[in-house]
């Protein structure tokens, strides 16, 4: 199978489970495992923030984020379309008590324009506004690095009203690598910034949560609370380690094959590439009806060889990663434009 599903489906590599396997290791509750804390070091080092905690999944480093700066009875600004919205099970209200108020975008960014009449009086009915949070790269519109201008533009404004800002940056490497930046270029913006190991970088597990030192001490205990704490995690981090060393880079690889993708759905009369637009790792592409259902496309495809997710009635995701091949592109290229034209 040509398996575009997702990027967190990537294997470790011999080297990078070499890598793991002479890890040294210490009780990371105890803040004692050597490999944790340089990779805690390393990454805060790169968003040029003043520390760093690695936890599991994204979805709890999004969710520490949200909770360090929320309370119950609070809420918080997003897109609509937002992974903490869409794709976290609501964990803010499960286990916290935060309320999400969701904002319709055509880019998925969120304007000052957008939120000036969204935020909350200081009112005993209502709840308290708290926070802001952006995507980069935003997943469920295909990938799409934020415009920098933009991010500055609504990040001051938000500064200036006291709102604090939260970026969920699952696939910001992804963003840095597509527009020449860094990760500490998009950080600065941000009080709290997430950022993830286990997607393009292919390591097996692992996110990060960024920020000020006395909100890093809050977050790991918040981890702790959300049975986070691990213990002999270095193997873990030294994955993750080996994959800012070794696999940075070369996702750059990985958008190439997405825009080879993307031509592809260009081409194909019944297919559109949504937005007209792929700007990382990730492509959506819209199905002509009068050809069949989304669904139905990609279980004619995925007969031939190819994994991929529905997202939508006629709108299916296909992601490039470490373990596609250009080979395993190409054929999916003429699987895809033989089936749009059947």
């Amino acid at each position: 199978m040509i398996d575009l599903r997702s990027d967190t489906l990537t294997q470790p590599t011999p080297d990078m489970r070499r890598a793991m396997a002479d890890a040294p290791v210490g009780d990371d509750v105890f803040a004692e495992d050597p490999s944790v804390n340089a990779l805690e070091e390393r990454t805060a080092g790169l968003l040029g923030m003043e520390a760093a905690l690695f936890v599991p999944s994204g979805t709890m480093g999004n969710q520490i984020g949200i909770r360090l700066h929320c309370a119950g009875g609070d809420e918080f600004l997003c897109d609509q379309n937002a992974h903490v919205f869409q794709y976290e099970q609501a964990a803010f209200a499960q286990l916290f008590g935060i309320c999400a108020q969701i904002v319709p975008t055509a880019d998925g960014l969120l304007t000052p324009e957008l939120l000036e009449e969204r935020v909350r009086p200081d009112n005993d009915h209502t709840p308290r506004t708290r926070l802001v949070c952006l995507e980069n790269t935003h997943n469920r519109k295909g990938g799409r690095v934020l415009c920098r201008e933009g991010v500055s533009r609504l990040c001051g404004w938000a500064r200036e009203r006291g709102l604090a800002r939260h970026l969920d940056g699952a696939r910001l490497w992804n963003a840095c690598v597509a527009s020449g930046t860094t990760p500490a270029d998009w950080a600065e913006h941000f009080d709290t910034v997430s950022v993830c190991f286990s997607k393009g970088l292919g390591a097996p597990v692992g996110s990060a949560i960024c920020g000020p030192r006395d909100l890093i001490k809050q977050a790991r205990r918040l981890r702790k609370a959300l049975g986070g704490g691990m213990r002999q995690a270095g193997v873990l981090a030294a994955a993750a380690l080996y994959a800012l060393d070794h696999h940075y880079d070369r996702l750059a690889e990985d958008h190439a094959h997405a825009q080879t993708l993307a031509d592809a759905v260009r081409s194909a009369s019944a297919l559109t590439l949504v937005d007209d637009r792929c700007d990382t790792n990730l492509v959506i592409l819209e199905v002509d009806p009068a050809l069949c259902s989304g669904e139905e496309f990609r279980q004619r495809i995925e007969a031939r060889g190819v994994h991929c997710f529905c997202i939508a009635k006629q709108r299916l995701r296909l992601a490039t990663h470490l373990n596609v091949t250009p080979e395993q592109v190409e054929q999916a290229v003429a699987i895809v434009k033989e089936l749009a034209a059947a």
